[in-house]
Order: structure tokens, then sequence, then C-alpha cells
């Protein structure tokens, strides 16, 4: 009769067989994820609502729509960054249609909840793949997100603004959802200011 393998051998053999799998996990989340970005992208176009989410369109709405004007700029600002019309476009219509005050304040609150509704769909899709990654620069970036999340994602949204590939990366970090908000409600202070002030550029940056 044969011994039964020591705890040891059985644990070793089992964190070999889990690696794998966990890796495949990881590589089928971030599929899912691509898969589904790809697919909304696509049928924005085959829709038309990309091309009809433009600055000019966006702008008679909420002229036309008075007070539930806000709450459908607010929708089609979530979904515009889903399907990747650029975001600065809803800026761009929210101070023409409420003046510079109130426009930058509908910006600044359309864009907080869009890329939180970017963010919350890939999360939901993919989950948190890039945070169990062990390669060193992926660890590296991953390990700084740790020790600052909110000046991190603050100085990632100066640089790049509404870009949605960042709202995609950080949603499949370790990074908490409360530290996304408040480092994306930060880094965009500076952006839309600058969108909303110097709203002539802008116009012909997107037209």
């Amino acid at each position: 009769m044969s011994d039964p393998a020591p705890a040891s051998e059985s644990t070793t053999e089992t964190s070999e067989t889990s690696e794998p799998n966990n890796g495949r996990r990881k590589l089928l989340r971030i599929v899912a994820v691509v898969v589904a970005l790809v697919a909304l992208f696509v049928i924005g176009h085959l829709t038309g609502a990309t091309e009809h989410l433009t600055r000019d369109k966006i702008q008679a709405f909420m002229e036309g729509a008075g007070a539930v004007g806000f709450l459908g700029f607010l929708l089609i600002f979530a979904i515009g960054e889903l399907v990747h019309v650029p975001g600065m476009v809803f800026v761009a219509a929210a101070v023409l249609a409420y003046g510079q005050v109130l426009g930058f304040a509908a910006g600044y609150v359309g864009a907080i909840l869009a890329t939180l509704v970017s963010f919350l769909v890939v999360r939901l899709i993919g989950g948190q793949p890039l945070a169990e990654i062990k390669r060193p620069l992926i660890k590296k970036i991953m390990d700084r997100l740790d020790d600052r999340p909110i000046l991190v994602i603050a100085a990632l949204r100066i640089i790049f603004w509404l870009l949605p590939a960042i709202n995609y990366a950080l949603a499949m970090s370790n990074v908490k959802t409360r530290d996304y908000v408040l480092g994306t409600a930060l880094g965009l202070i500076g952006p839309i200011a600058f969108a909303t002030f110097f709203i002539d550029q802008l116009l012909e940056w997107t037209s």
C-alpha cells in the first residue's frame, strides 16, 4: 500500500495547476473587454449614433429640452464616451447651450459621470486582471497606482483628458471606484476649465 503524498508536494502541484488556469482566466477577461468595446464602437457607427452625436445637435437638444435637457445630456454623454465620441464635443455643446458658468458645471458633471459609467461597464465585463499581472513593467505601474491612486489618476486626466483608454485600463486595475472618481474629478477641473474659457479654439478642434 503506497504512502500518501506529502502535503507540501500536493500544495505545490495544486499551485502549479492553478497558475495556468488563472492566466487563462485573465486572458479571457481581457479578450472579453476588447470584444465588447469593439462591438460598442461598431454598433455606434452602424446605428448612426456617432454621426448624430455632434456638437450642433447636442447643443440644439439641450436648448430645446429645458430642464430635461440636462438629464438627457448626462445620458448621451455616457453613451458617447462608450462609443468613442470625443468627450470635449459634449463640453463644447454644454458651454454653448448654457453659457460659461453653467456650461462648465454641466460639462464637468457629465464628464465625471460618463467616465464612471465606462469604468463600471469595463470592470463588470473584465474584472481586474491587470492587478494580477506579474510582469515587471505592469507591476511597477500597478504599485505606483496603489501608493497614490488619486494623484496618479488626476495626473492621467490632466494629460489625457477624457481618453476612453484611460477608463478601460484603470477599470482593469485594482484601483477603488471611490479613488477613481476622486482622481478623475480632481484631474478634469483644469482641462474642462481650459475648454470652457477657450471655447473658440475648441470649436476649431471639434468642428
